[in-house]
């Protein structure tokens, strides 16, 4: 698509090319007795092609025919030489810089044919001369409007290439945004449905499991306030686009320990060699939790075994490989779901891979995340697919 040469305001240009062609005339024909003298036509035409111009934006294949016609018809009848090509040359300049070549080439290729014709006939001995310079300017004109013409769409390319840019990052901030809520969210909904289950299952029978669950309550909703509300903060119009600044590896036992609140054995063990950049820690807890919640609510679990290792030598070495364990029913079959593509993405993101693998009996998450967390080809994953969430 053609971008329209926008240039100064068509007023002021109108303006300013009507009051130098008629100013400078006035002076020009003060040299000039032998002309034709100035009257009420000659200033009528010295306005016409100034008037022209105005139509650049609203008929702008009008404009340069006008003033074509109104420069001619000056010239033809004898008055005085002066500025008056200033009309024409800025309606050339501006046809081309807004895309009309053809018509800016063929007004050009017709000026250059009258202009030599004239030169010859005028039997001057540096006619040859004058008609090659009138030509050359034509085209010299002809091809500033075509450089300001590729300078603007240059200019509107590297524009929408920024727009496109920082509309990529905004969708991939909300997407973030909206895999973090629902890690948060489904996290902690799922622990409070389990044990508010359980109390209203043995309440009756057994009393004492109202304060354990209604413990267990209170401290998963409030760790899911206070995610939710860092996670919204970033919404706020004084707070630049970028997500909240997620949990690292040394939250991961108070997650444990919410998930043995909702009645699962949940045995922790981190073997950690190297350091571990933030984008790592938070996308392996993510992993971490996804696959607690998914245990809690779908696998029918009584244990599980969480296990990250990160080697500072050997074949394993540079990378953290985070593995889930349960010994449940498995994926049956289940549809994946928005938190495993959440975990996909994690692990994607930073150039790693997660990998769902049946054991007997359970489920195993296996995820591999560079050390670095720098995004790289993800090697293919060797899992099933299946999800559970």
């Amino acid at each position: 698509m053609q971008r329209r040469f926008q240039g100064p305001p068509t007023s002021f240009m109108v303006v300013a090319v009507a009051a130098v062609q008629v100013v400078g005339t006035l002076f020009a024909a003060a040299r000039q007795p032998d002309h034709r003298p100035l009257d009420a036509l000659a200033f009528a035409l010295l306005l016409a092609g100034p008037a022209a111009l105005s139509l650049r934006r609203r008929a702008p294949l009008v404009m340069l025919p006008a003033a074509v016609a109104a420069t001619g018809a000056y010239l033809a009848l004898g008055y005085p030489w002066g500025p008056v090509l200033l009309s024409l040359a800025l309606a050339l300049i501006l046809t081309a810089a807004a895309g009309k070549r053809w018509q800016a080439w063929t007004v050009a290729g017709l000026c250059a044919a009258a202009v030599t014709i004239g030169s010859v006939r005028s039997g001057a001995e540096t006619a040859l001369v004058r008609a090659f310079a009138g030509t050359a300017w034509l085209a010299i004109l002809v091809l500033l409007g075509e450089g300001i013409r590729l300078r603007s769409e240059r200019v509107a390319e590297r524009h929408r290439q920024r727009e496109a840019r920082e509309q990529a990052a905004r969708d991939e901030y909300r997407l973030a945004l909206a895999r973090d809520i629902h890690d948060v969210v489904a996290h902690s909904l799922s622990l409070i449905n389990v044990r508010a289950s359980v109390a209203l299952h043995l309440g009756d029978r057994d009393p004492e499991q109202f304060r354990p669950a209604l413990e267990a309550i209170k401290a998963a909703s409030k760790e899911s306030l206070d995610e939710v509300r860092q996670l919204l903060g970033v919404l706020r119009d004084d707070v630049p686009l970028g997500p909240a600044a997620g949990p690292g590896l040394g939250r991961l036992p108070a997650l444990a320990e919410t998930a043995r609140r909702a009645g699962l054995e949940v045995r922790l063990e981190e073997r950690i060699e190297v350091p571990l950049p933030a984008p790592v820690q938070e996308a392996a807890y993510r992993i971490v939790q996804e696959a607690l919640t998914n245990v809690v609510r779908h696998a029918g679990a009584g244990r599980t075994a969480v296990v990250l290792a990160a080697p500072a030598a050997g074949p394993d070495a540079g990378r953290l490989t985070v593995t889930v364990d349960d010994d449940g029913r498995g994926a049956s079959g289940a549809a994946e779901g928005n938190g495993v593509t959440g975990m996909r993405e994690r692990a994607a993101g930073l150039g790693g891979t997660v990998e769902f693998l049946p054991l007997d009996p359970g489920w195993r998450v296996r995820a591999v995340l560079p050390a670095a967390g720098v995004p790289g080809p993800a090697p293919s994953s060797r899992g099933t697919g299946n999800g559970r969430r």
